[in-house]
């Protein structure tokens, strides 16, 4: 089978800055990428949370937001002991995003809203197809953003070795991508905007475990699902020395509002440097890759377990940050004192 690369052929530019495998190298096992048109130059990811303490029920939802490009719901408890429902959209069509966001977007963080103990927070990214990338480890179950593309690659030579989310990444081929400024906040009555920095690199990292069964799927809750929630917490709470600015772990809604047999981990650096230095060699990720290699060494081919991630660096003017009677933990807030 022919292997090809995770950069389509409109994005590829003569390279400065080498890929870390040689050109004949060959994955141990398949991987694809999301293919999108070579019209499509730049995606929306978006992130509208609600957070609450105690037993106050929230079931809010953006409106107009369930006719978007794809949308998906989550849940999780945060730093703090705040339950927070997690709305995530995404656009492949800038104009629509900004209609839709023009006419109810704005209103989620709106300080029109009333003051009953429910922060909410905007979070988008908006970056151009050269700032971002996809990894699936099966054809058959997407996610995210790969939820737009009308298509997915063949197998792909990029993945299966440190340094390959960087690699995927068309802009990688000619730019460092490195950090540059610092976040700031701005206070606009009960709102806080935050002026990012550049070169912010996001992570959604996530695990499908619908189709295991029996004895597979009491490996993954049993073996792995543990050391991957240590990780998580690891970043969650002690992540911002090492450049983690925020992470969530998170677990996915069904169409009903019921937890499903899916979760990721969304998380925030400073740079794609600092998620890589993670990756490949701070002790909790090192436990999470040993556990998934033994899990997958030993199940093979057979294994049902689904991967996914997408990767994105976007440059200042890419980002929006909005928190309206959120605690000072919540997400971007943790970096600008």
């Amino acid at each position: 089978m022919t292997i090809e690369s995770a950069i389509p052929e409109h994005l590829r530019r003569a390279r400065t800055r080498h890929i870390r495998v040689p050109s004949d190298y060959a994955p141990p096992y398949p991987s694809y990428s999301a293919r999108f048109q070579p019209a499509v130059s730049q995606v929306v990811m978006a992130y509208f949370g609600a957070q609450w303490r105690g037993d106050q029920p929230v079931d809010t939802v953006p409106e107009g937001i369930a006719a978007s490009g794809h949308w998906d719901r989550a849940t999780y408890v945060d730093e703090r002991g705040y339950q927070t429902l997690l709305n995530v959209a995404y656009w492949d069509d800038i104009a629509a995003f900004d209609t839709w966001f023009a006419n109810h977007g704005k209103a989620w963080t709106s300080p029109d809203r009333p003051h009953d103990g429910v922060g909410y927070f905007t979070e988008v990214l908006r970056p151009t197809v050269d700032r971002y990338e996809t990894l699936f480890s099966a054809a058959d179950r997407l996610e995210g953003i790969g939820v737009l593309a009308p298509e997915l690659s063949g197998e792909i030579q990029e993945h299966a070795y440190w340094g390959g989310a960087r690699d995927r990444i068309p802009l990688s081929q000619d730019n460092e991508m490195a950090p540059a400024g610092r976040s700031a906040v701005e206070v606009d009555g009960p709102v806080r905007r935050i002026r990012p920095a550049d070169n912010v690199c996001v992570i959604r990292s996530g695990q499908d475990w619908t189709q295991t069964e029996a004895d597979e799927r009491r490996m993954y809750l049993e073996d792995v699902e543990p050391v991957l929630r240590a990780g998580m917490d690891f970043l969650r709470d002690d992540g911002l020395p090492i450049g983690c600015f925020f992470n969530r772990y998170v677990r996915v809604l069904d169409d009903a509002g019921t937890p499903a047999d899916k979760s990721y981990g969304l998380s925030w650096w400073s740079s794609l440097a600092a998620l890589e230095r993670w990756a490949e060699s701070h002790p909790t990720h090192v436990a999470i890759f040993g556990a998934a290699m033994k899990y997958l060494s030993t199940l093979g081919p057979a294994a049902r377990l689904k991967l996914y991630h997408e990767v994105s660096v976007a440059s200042a003017d890419q980002q929006l940050f909005e928190y309206l009677n959120c605690h000072d933990s919540t997400g971007m807030l943790r970096t600008a004192r």
